[in-house]
């Protein structure tokens, strides 16, 4: 069964980003999902897309939470993901 990806926006200096990625990582100790760190730093269209709204926390490709998460809101959020098909249900 293929992890949640889990995708945090950041830039250096940024305290709100620093915070994101430390519960981030306090919840990824009570529920696997893989983790990605997006530094947005010096990339023009990244900047662009995300700079107004850091962190900007992504599950799966989807925008979840901006400014602030807690791991609370976080792990109900992975928990409510849908389940993948196996394929089981076809026959």
């Amino acid at each position: 069964m293929p992890r949640p990806i889990v995708t945090v926006y950041h830039a250096e200096g940024c305290h709100l980003c620093d915070r994101a990625i430390d519960v981030v990582r306090e919840a990824q100790g009570q529920q696997q999902f893989a983790l990605e760190l997006v530094d947005i730093g010096g990339v023009e269209s990244l900047e662009a897309q995300y700079r107004e709204h850091l962190p900007v926390i992504e599950i799966d490709g989807v925008r979840t939470f901006t400014y602030f998460v807690t791991v609370k809101r976080l792990l109900d959020r992975l928990e409510a993901l849908p389940l993948p098909d196996d394929g089981s249900s076809a026959r």
